[in-house]
């Protein structure tokens, strides 16, 4: 593809080029290939522009004009060099999906993303959804790790999507993705919000900047016209609302605050919520089978991220009654003498309370948890967990959660320093087991933190890891 169809702003000298491909990462260029020098946290893009250049890069792209060696390089200047590359990616590989929706917020993410994706599946659309989980589809799963992955590995993917036939995704923005601009280039039909809470706050300077970085999705991402879900009950809605307005969106705002679709009461009933509805002046019951308030909030953003996408109502409400929870999400992994255990991916203060509060009505003698913190991330949120998990359960197991760089010990000293009485055992898979040997009648257990993952980041390396594999080796030794 020509250079001048990719970045308009290629001078006259540099149009006819042909590209083949577009990176920011000198160690990936081929031959053909456009590098783009990012300016990062850690270092200059333009430094690894010689080696992207030996590679057979045919020109670079930046913000700032190279001097010494670079100087007479094939070079193209833009304003901001990340949405750039999100665009080139774009215009390189143009294929994506009929309908896509995105949701952003601190929790629910990768529930709402999944509960839309099962809706409209039952709606009869090849539907796929891309996120923490990585990307299901019709013709399986493809698991990974980002939230957001970065541009290039998101367009192809969004390309070979429609490839296969999907008509409908459902994807997760994280604050990171919208903020770095690697969603630049998808073209959304609808966006939906769902809360906002402390997490990310070793990237983001605080909550300002970070609910800012999620408003991106509205401000810039989506068209005049289109349509925002948000859920209307939480502290920052009426904050998203208003830069929706500002941007002429229309709005479709959902729970017991919701226009869109209203709640009108949520019983619990055993491990399922009896919703009663109000949609366009008809009651509606659901029966929902899922655990947990907090789930009737994502289950109904998919459900307005699927009407606002044409999704017909009857099939939607009709799909709430069939859903199951994404994994590692309030995933129930087994029972030790009937005391049921659940693995959460609860990493965050909010979700950690939320997920105590849900399971708390089920435990009828203690609810015991086990939980840490991850390493190199907002150390701030430590304590608070810690505080939340001795008020909310009756026996606190402090452990291991992705170390990363840190030492595991001085992680879980603050997290204790604000869990009096807390057992400590950093040894992740022997918490898991002693929580489970704790068990007696009446009991419920929760393992918090990594849900889905399958690996514990110690330093640099990923270890293989899985709460639920732990778990159940565990509940089947102990029952032995």
């Amino acid at each position: 593809m020509r250079l001048d169809a990719i970045l308009p702003e290629a001078p006259g000298a540099l149009a006819a080029l042909d590209v083949t491909g577009v990176t920011a990462d000198s160690r990936a260029v081929a031959a053909g290939d456009l590098f783009f020098a990012i300016a990062g946290a850690k270092a200059d893009g333009l430094r690894f522009a010689p080696q992207a250049l030996a590679a057979g890069a045919v020109a670079i792209v930046g913000e700032t004009q190279p001097q010494g060696e670079l100087a007479s390089a094939p070079f193209v200047a833009v304003k901001d060099v990340r949405k750039s590359l999100s665009l080139a990616a774009a215009a390189l590989h143009p294929r994506q999906p009929e309908k896509i929706v995105a949701v952003t917020g601190t929790s629910g993410k990768t529930s709402v993303a999944d509960f839309t994706r099962q809706i409209f599946l039952s709606c009869g659309y090849a539907a796929a959804s891309l996120g923490t989980i990585g990307v299901i589809k019709p013709s399986g799963a493809v698991y990974g790790s980002l939230t957001t992955p970065d541009p290039v590995t998101l367009h192809k993917a969004l390309d070979a999507l429609a490839a296969e036939g999907v008509t409908h995704l459902a994807m997760e923005a994280s604050s990171h993705g919208l903020d770095q601009r690697r969603l630049d280039g998808v073209r959304l039909t609808v966006a939906g919000f769902t809360n906002l809470s402390r997490d990310h706050l070793d990237y983001h300077s605080g909550l300002d900047d970070y609910l800012d970085a999620k408003l991106r999705l509205f401000r810039d991402l989506l068209q005049p016209g289109q349509t925002a879900v948000i859920a209307a009950d939480g502290d920052f809605s009426g904050r998203v609302v208003d830069a929706c307005r500002a941007r002429g969106l229309h709005l479709f705002t959902v729970g017991a605050r919701g226009d869109g679709i209203k709640l009108n009461e949520a019983r619990a009933e055993g491990f399922s919520l009896r919703l009663a509805l109000a949609f366009e002046g008809r009651d509606i019951v659901v029966n929902l089978p899922l655990a947990g308030l907090f789930q009737a909030e994502n289950a109904l953003v998919a459900a307005g991220l699927a009407l606002a996408a044409g999704a017909p109502p009857e099939e939607v409400f009709a799909a709430l009654e069939n859903l199951r929870g994404a994994p590692g999400r309030l995933e129930r992994v087994g029972d030790r003498n009937g005391a049921p255990v659940f693995v959460d991916y609860a990493h965050k203060p909010d979700a950690l309370e939320k997920a105590l509060a849900a399971l708390r009505p089920f435990a009828k003698n203690r609810l015991i948890v086990a939980f840490g913190c991850g390493g190199d991330r907002d150390a701030g949120k430590r304590p608070i967990m810690g505080e939340i998990a001795t008020r909310c359960a009756d026996v606190v197991v402090v452990t291991d959660d992705n170390p990363r760089g840190e030492d595991p010990a001085a992680i879980r000293a603050q997290i204790l320093a604000a869990a009096p009485g807390a057992v400590e055992i950093g040894d992740r898979a022997r918490a898991i087991r002693a929580g489970i040997d704790m068990l007696g009648d009446g009991d419920l257990l929760l393992i918090a933190g990594k849900g889905h993952e399958t690996g514990q980041i110690v330093g640099k390396t990923i270890l293989p890891f899985s709460d639920h594999d732990e778990a159940r080796a565990a509940l089947g030794e102990l029952s032995s």
